[in-house]
């Protein structure tokens, strides 16, 4: 028969294994300067240290004030004539106007690419990022929603620049997914913006609008 503690052992033993692992790395940390525990270095929303809800808190905040007040301000001015042709000239002309990414972006969530101008964008709002921390912040979660294999919104990349982006994200900046902002950019330019151009969303903003008709007297 085996003693008491032998049977905790064994009682406790497969709830162990289905354990995610240990915390206590944290206690250990010097204050103001918590390291990274293990489990977090696999970029993935596997942890649930405290932690890791602090910097989640920290995150959300940081996306209420700035990623909404970006998205609506995208569709605040309707574009000029003038301007829907220059989109045509280039990408770069597109992609620099903001009524142009909200047009393009549109276009691109009929083909279901839209996580590839959301991605951009965020890689642009990280480059503006001065303070570490919210870079840190930012680019964990860049990381979880566009480069994570797990996310239902993961962008194209090759093997190359995930390697890369997987060692910047030991240390991060702002500058972390340069590389991957660059190759979506260029995809979007090859493959969605020539469709773009000749697709009726495009060809519609470049009819003259009706004149308006003079109510009778």
């Amino acid at each position: 028969m085996p003693t008491p503690n032998e049977a905790e052992k064994q009682h406790t033993g497969p709830e162990e294994a289905d354990r995610p692992p240990s915390m206590s790395s944290h206690a250990t940390a010097p204050r103001g300067a918590p390291s990274r525990n293990p489990c977090c270095l696999c970029w993935c929303c596997c942890c649930s240290c405290s932690w890791n809800q602090e910097r989640q808190r920290a995150w959300q905040a940081s996306r209420e004030s700035k990623l909404q007040p970006l998205s609506s301000c995208e569709a605040c001015a309707p574009p000029s004539p003038e301007e829907v042709q220059s989109w045509a000239q280039s990408f770069d002309k597109l992609m620099h106007s903001p009524a142009g990414r909200s047009v393009f972006r549109a276009f691109l969530r009929t083909e279901y690419s839209e996580e590839n101008m959301l991605f951009w964008l965020a890689c642009e709002e990280l480059k503006a990022e001065a303070n570490r921390h919210v870079v840190d912040e930012k680019a964990r979660l860049i990381y979880e929603d566009y480069v994570s294999i797990l996310s239902p919104k993961e962008v194209s990349l090759d093997s190359r620049v995930r390697e890369g982006i997987n060692r910047k994200m030991q240390e991060p900046s702002a500058h972390t997914f340069d590389d991957a902002q660059l190759q979506i950019y260029t995809l979007m330019h090859r493959d969605s913006y020539p469709r773009f151009l000749s697709s009726p969303t495009y060809r519609a903003l470049l009819l003259p609008e009706p004149p308006q008709s003079s109510s009778e007297a």
